[in-house]
């Protein structure tokens, strides 16, 4: 283990992998500070920089601007009452107060001192537990494979805000993007009407690109975002007071644990593990009714636990090829973009990559507590710059990243129309993210089914006979049971 990590932190201090390291949480924390962008919409628009990179590179920066927008994200919940993420919403209640009771320093400090605890904790349990979960998926045959992606789209779906109809409505129409092109077994077009630029399938990056960037810059225009009521005060005194560690030990610990076992789950991530924190800090506190008048524990825990979420997040990533949200969906996509095939046996054949990135997040998380500290004033002054002047870029970037790909008008094409599919399931309350993740899955979804097949002479009965696969499948049946179970009751009702 001493003789990885020692290799992993000779891979991430290399000039080039420290240079795409700071970029990427610097550019993480920028865009958590300005609402409305947010890191899947940046990881899809600067992902073709990656291109030039090596793997080891690309996966460090693109992991850097997830983690590096759970901390900027805070900046904007304390001083504007606007989260900057949706991971940070539930930070408004108290640090907002906080900062109106003349306390803004002191929760900006604790949130960036929290999540650096956190975060460096989570990276060491992603160390420790990565590599023997690789180990136990090695034993996974394609029937496995099958029933598990199966049960990560359920779960998924079944866990989206909203209707979960339309959570597996989504996953399906993933789906079938998925399988746009030449069929891998006959070679026979599918679902190309006709173009022939598509028998190559659809791309990745104009589709993330349209979903995420164009999308986002369409909804936003609708809102008039201008400038911003920023707190005026001077903020000071950055760090925590004694008695303000003691108050936030230990919800740092357990946002910790809280976080990091959610960014594990299919669907859990650092929304969910931020609220779950904010409960379970009220839940132990000997003055619950003090929540929401701008306690400390009501920052500390919830930026600890979004931090924490983000390394938890990458372990089915390692060890099971397998992402549990969106970003992490786009860092796979990058990942396969350059024949980087995450899995079990990654650990084996590319350890330079896992190895140097998590040597990387113990390097970003330092960076991010020395760089961000002193720039706040600068953060700042940027939330004061109106959406109408930032729109333009982003739509520059869009157009450059879709065309950088392939130098394709047809590229742009596919990014527009996927924009304007992203705004329309937007507004009618239809989530993204089990669409870009059933559409990085479905290739390797219809790889283990048919090899299954081919196992078992076309019998389905082997994806019940072997054990790991049936609990799998009755995992899925579970969930799509507990999904149908309220339009059940209301047509006994009726």
């Amino acid at each position: 283990m001493l003789n990885y990590i020692y290799a992993g932190f000779s891979i991430a201090l290399l000039p080039a992998n420290l240079f795409y390291c700071l970029v990427g949480v610097f550019v993480g924390t920028l865009i958590g500070v300005l609402p409305g962008i947010g890191p899947a919409a940046t990881i899809a628009l600067l992902m073709p920089l990656t291109l030039y990179a090596s793997p080891t590179s690309a996966i460090i920066m693109l992991a850097g601007i997830y983690y590096g927008a759970m901390y900027g994200g805070s900046t904007t919940s304390i001083l504007v009452n606007m989260p900057g993420e949706a991971a940070s919403a539930i930070t408004c209640l108290d640090g907002y107060q906080m900062a109106r009771n003349g306390r803004p320093g002191p929760a900006l400090g604790i949130s960036a001192f929290g999540s650096f605890i956190a975060g460096t904790l989570s990276t060491v349990a992603l160390m420790l537990l990565a590599h023997p979960l690789a180990g136990l998926a090695l034993k996974f045959g394609p029937p496995e494979y099958f029933s598990l992606i199966a049960f990560g789209l359920s779960l998924l779906a079944f866990l989206s805000q909203g209707s979960k109809t339309k959570g597996f409505i989504m996953a399906f129409l993933g789906l079938i993007f998925s399988y746009v092109g030449l069929d891998t077994l006959t070679g026979l077009p599918r679902f190309t009407l006709g173009w022939t630029q598509l028998y190559n399938g659809i791309d990745f990056v104009p589709l993330v690109i349209g979903l995420f960037g164009i999308s986002e810059v369409l909804v936003n225009l609708e809102e008039e975002l201008g400038v911003r009521d920023i707190f005026k005060a001077k903020i000071k005194g950055l760090l925590p007071t004694l008695r303000d560690w003691r108050d936030s030990i230990f919800p740092v610990l357990r946002g910790s644990i809280i976080g990091f076992f959610f960014g594990i789950l299919p669907g859990g991530g650092a929304t969910i593990s931020s609220i779950v924190s904010y409960s379970v800090e009220k839940k132990v506190s000997k003055t619950p009714e003090a929540f929401g008048t701008g306690v400390i524990e009501g920052v500390a825990g919830p930026e600890s636990a979004n931090n924490a979420a983000i390394a938890g997040s990458f372990i089915p990533l390692f060890s099971l090829g397998i992402p549990p949200n969106s970003v992490i969906a786009l860092i796979l996509g990058g990942l396969l973009i350059h024949g980087v095939k995450p899995g079990p046996q990654m650990m084996e054949k590319s350890p330079e990559i896992f190895w140097g990135f998590v040597a990387s997040m113990y390097i970003g998380n330092a960076l991010l507590l020395f760089v961000n500290l002193p720039l706040i004033g600068i953060w700042v002054r940027l939330l004061r710059v109106p959406y109408r002047m930032l729109f333009p870029f982003i739509l520059l970037f869009c157009v450059i990243g879709a065309f950088s790909i392939n130098r394709s008008l047809f590229d742009i094409g596919v990014m527009v129309c996927f924009g304007i599919v992203g705004y329309a399931a937007k507004k009618l309350g239809y989530e993204n993210a089990p669409l870009i993740m059933a559409f990085v899955l479905g290739p390797m979804f219809e790889e283990a089914l048919r090899q299954s097949l081919i196992m078992s002479d076309g019998s389905f009965l082997i994806f019940v006979a072997r054990p790991i696969s049936a609990l799998f499948l009755g995992l899925v049946l579970v969930i799509v049971i507990s999904g149908l179970f309220p339009y059940l009751r209301r047509m006994v009702r009726k």
